[in-house]
């Protein structure tokens, strides 16, 4: 195709997404050209798109941490923001020590964590068997099930690094998300209950079943949830958390350390 041509096409397309109200058009335009095999697929791909489908889910893939991740429709797409959570549990799992990334959804952080220690041992969990599915594509040694509980028994008290990045969206705060996310997405990846806190509070409890002692717990979360976890996080034996923010200073994590309660003779459900 000329150039004359092709950057009319893409500002065609950018026009169409911005009309749909897409907020950088002309990238995505970019990215569906890339991805399209010839006109009638750009034309079903851009069509996706205006229909509100989330953008990985029409290319069938996104960028994290500079590798691609395979994104199955239906499966949580993973967010730039994350990119924080992801390198800061690199930096704790040592070259050969073990982690796991529970609600792994398309597989994003196992991946980056498989990457950039390849002896180490990266296991993850989903309830959503799509997502497990999505997981498995990316090359992530997964296991279908609730948090913690389908994770092979050999590795419980034994983890250098627990990950997640759980539902924590207010119920409340769902119809205030972008269109793309709301619509589309699963809302069982989303909702973590009326303060978002109850899947992070479970996730809380597993972690400190399965961490070795010293081991290193990672949350995704947002608002003032670090406060609201201080209770189960002090009752579980964590230290107190440090703030992962972004470069607005918005909070976008927690990352902790702490070990399994069994050390004290406590017990509690994964």
């Amino acid at each position: 195709m000329p150039r004359g041509a092709e950057q009319d096409l893409r500002a065609a397309i950018g026009a169409r997404l911005a009309a749909a109200g897409c907020v950088a058009p002309l990238e995505e335009a970019d990215e569906l050209l890339a991805a399209a095999a010839d006109r009638v697929d750009l034309e079903e791909l851009v069509a996706r798109r205006e229909r509100g489908d989330p953008l990985a889910w029409v290319t069938g893939s996104t960028r994290f941490l500079g590798a691609t991740v395979r994104v199955r429709p239906g499966v949580y797409v993973p967010r730039p923001q994350t990119e924080l959570l992801a390198r800061r549990a690199v930096d704790r799992l040592p070259p050969q020590g073990s982690a796991a990334d529970l609600c792994t959804g398309s597989g994003a952080i196992a991946l980056a964590l498989r990457r950039r220690r390849p002896r180490a041992r990266v296991v993850a969990s989903d309830l959503d068997p799509v997502a497990c599915r999505c997981a498995a594509d990316n090359g992530v040694e997964v296991y279908q099930g609730d948090l913690a509980e389908p994770l092979p028994p050999e590795l419980r008290g034994r983890l250098d690094v627990v990950v997640a990045v759980a539902p924590y969206v207010p119920t409340g705060a769902i119809g205030f998300l972008p269109t793309d996310a709301r619509d589309h997405e699963p809302l069982g990846a989303l909702d973590g209950g009326p303060t978002g806190t109850d899947v992070l509070e479970r996730v809380v409890v597993a972690a400190a079943e399965w961490l070795r002692p010293g081991g290193s717990l990672l949350l995704e979360l947002g608002g003032d949830q670090d406060t609201a976890l201080a209770r189960v996080l002090a009752d579980t034996g964590f230290d107190r958390p440090e703030r992962l923010e972004d470069e607005e200073g918005d909070l976008r994590g927690i990352f902790l350390r702490g070990g399994p309660r069994s050390r004290t003779g406590g017990g509690g459900a994964t």
